[in-house]
């Protein structure tokens, strides 16, 4: 598997910064995985990291992002 920092950036609408600082978050690995997984499943063959990198960005980087900003912002109001 090739490594995050080698995925190809400059298709993707994000903002490549935000883009390659997601890249470097465990979690966000975590969710590419198994999105690589479920769409490989669905394709009959191994999409590559690459490719699922790209389509999760595409699809579910401004949800996972807007979800986790949320969820660090009421943590630091309960405090």
């Amino acid at each position: 598997m090739k490594s995050p920092k080698n995925v190809h950036l400059m298709k993707i609408k994000l903002r490549n910064m935000e883009a390659k600082k997601l890249l470097r978050n465990k979690k966000v690995i975590e969710e590419i995985n198994r999105h690589k997984w479920l769409e490989s499943e669905i394709a009959g063959y191994d999409i590559g990291f690459e490719a699922a990198a790209e389509d999760w960005l595409k699809k579910h980087a401004r949800v996972w992002i807007a979800y986790h900003d949320n969820k660090r912002k009421q943590k630091r109001s309960v405090k």
